[in-house]
């Protein structure tokens, strides 16, 4: 039961930030090629989808920023 765990966790820990950066490098490659096609966007979209990037949020009051 821990094992499967660990597995877990280091799955999500390397394996995924791994798939998310060589996604993100082959869409460079791509763009530097080609320029944006709808594949470069797709692989961008999916590596921060998996990095799970998410804008800042808009805040009520903007002190400080």
């Amino acid at each position: 039961m821990i094992f499967g765990f660990i597995r877990r966790f280091v799955v999500m820990a390397i394996a995924v930030p791994l798939a998310a950066a060589g996604a993100r490098k082959l869409s460079d490659r791509l763009e530097s090629r080609r320029g944006t096609t709808r594949a470069s966007r797709a692989l961008r979209q999916g590596a921060d989808m998996l990095q799970g990037f998410r804008p800042q949020k808009k805040r009520r009051f903007s002190f400080g920023r």
